[in-house]
């Protein structure tokens, strides 16, 4: 038994030691969710031109000094044009009319919002030809309204490393620097295995006593989200014949994850099977609440042989897999599940993914009512973040324990109570884990 903070540096550890799959190419919207193998610069100076940020008109900002004042309007830029030097450009007492996005016309060094300018006299028709006059009520600073050359990005700096997994935001960068298709990492495959003769497929009519098979489709959701593709795997009876068939089944792809039969009765298996396969625990219990029985350990692919003879040292063709296989065993209630699953599983499915380590960061919110409980665990209890804008608070779930899979369902979060806290007064600052 270690604690929380143990437990998860042996996982950090040992996910910082994992070698991610070989990478493939794909195409960009394909790539989505999927963890980049190379890294994306600028192919050119982001902007590429001085931009204007707002509808208006481009100046000289000295022209501003006092106003009102007017200016000449010589010209026009939208968004798509080239304003060419000697066709249009800004001389002293000139303005040019620019659209947001457009690029500034030579001798500009401002934009003044077209809101702080009028006409100079609206009851005279401009001929074509005419020249037009606009007043400008407000003076700009040089710069002002626009994003120069280069702000963002100059050519050939970095702009998403490998090691990031692509989101909304990364797709858009690679789309601006013509990224069609990019090398990413393949999803690792990860085992799912729930185990116990109480649980029964969710198609099957359940007996007095059994529970339909929740843990594998939840595990299986959780492990998308990471970024991985899971595999579900048949339940695992309370026999160890067949027990072991499975654990050797699921340790032929990169990652298992067992649930149920970790704890200490007489039909939980778990760990006397991993034994047998010569398994290296590194824990067999962390001091959280839910998930006390968590287990985190690995099997030496280079040895292990399957009872049918097989090698379990590859897991896909053309992968040279790690030495390790590693395994996590997760309680059975599907609380603790999901919560251990979150505080030990996801870093390591991340890594094997490819994507760079993330430390886990609590955000603090305010306790709408008192907290009591026991110390000695470090607890991670489902709760209810609300309010609205800055007023955010946060109180607990009603739950009746770690096999309350809909009160869980009710939350968004997870109230950190450190293991020393009986007490926790309404309006204090609560560390969350979001989920």
């Amino acid at each position: 038994m270690v604690s929380f903070e143990e437990a998860r540096r042996l996982v950090e550890l040992h996910a910082e030691a994992v070698r991610p799959a070989e990478p493939d190419t794909a195409d960009l919207l394909a790539a989505s969710g999927r963890v980049l193998a190379e890294v994306i610069v600028a192919d050119r100076d982001f902007p590429p031109f001085d931009r204007a940020t707002r509808d208006g008109y481009a100046v000289r900002a000295a022209d501003l000094a006092a106003v009102p004042v007017l200016l000449e309007v010589v010209g026009e830029v939208k968004a798509g044009d080239w304003p060419e030097p000697e066709a249009s450009s800004v001389a002293h007492g000139q303005a040019i009319g620019i659209m947001t996005g457009a690029p500034l016309p030579a001798g500009a060094d401002a934009v003044v919002m077209v809101e702080h300018t009028s006409f100079a006299d609206q009851s005279v028709e401009v001929q074509p030809g005419e020249a037009q006059s606009v007043e400008v009520q407000r003076s700009v600073e040089a710069g002002e309204n626009l994003v120069s050359r280069g702000a963002e990005a100059r050519a050939g700096q970095l702009l998403l490393d490998r090691g990031r997994r692509l989101d909304h935001a990364g797709i858009a960068i690679a789309a601006a620097v013509g990224k069609s298709r990019v090398r990413v990492f393949q999803k690792p495959r990860v085992a799912v295995l729930s185990t116990g003769d109480e649980v029964v497929e969710i198609e099957a009519r359940p007996g007095p006593a059994q529970i339909r098979n929740s843990n594998s489709f939840s595990l299986a959701a959780q492990v998308q989200n990471a970024g991985g593709e899971a595999v579900r795997l048949a339940i695992a009876p309370d026999e160890r014949g067949r027990l072991r068939e499975l654990i050797e089944e699921g340790l032929d792809c990169d990652l298992l994850l067992l649930t149920g039969g970790v704890s200490m009765g007489k039909y939980d298996l778990v760990e006397q099977v991993l034994g047998e396969l010569k398994a290296e625990f590194y824990f067999t219990g962390a001091e959280i609440q839910p998930g006390r029985p968590v287990m985190f350990g690995s099997c030496d692919a280079d040895t292990l042989v399957r009872s049918d003879g097989r090698s379990a040292a590859g897991a896909r063709t053309g992968v040279s897999a790690p030495r390790k296989k590693y395994f996590f065993g997760l309680p059975g209630n599907p609380v603790s599940t999901m919560v251990t699953f979150e505080l030990f599983a996801r870093p390591m499915i991340e890594a094997l993914g490819g994507q760079t380590a993330q430390r886990l960061i609590f955000l603090r919110a305010r306790l709408k009512s008192e907290i009591r409980t026991k110390t000695g665990l470090k607890r991670f209890l489902p709760a209810v973040l609300s309010g609205e804008f800055e007023n955010a608070e946060v109180e607990l779930a009603r739950w009746q324990g770690s096999g309350d899979v809909a009160a869980l369902a009710r939350a968004n979060c997870y109230v950190v109570i450190p293991a020393d806290r009986e007490r926790i007064e309404a309006g204090e600052w609560v560390p969350l884990l979001m989920r």
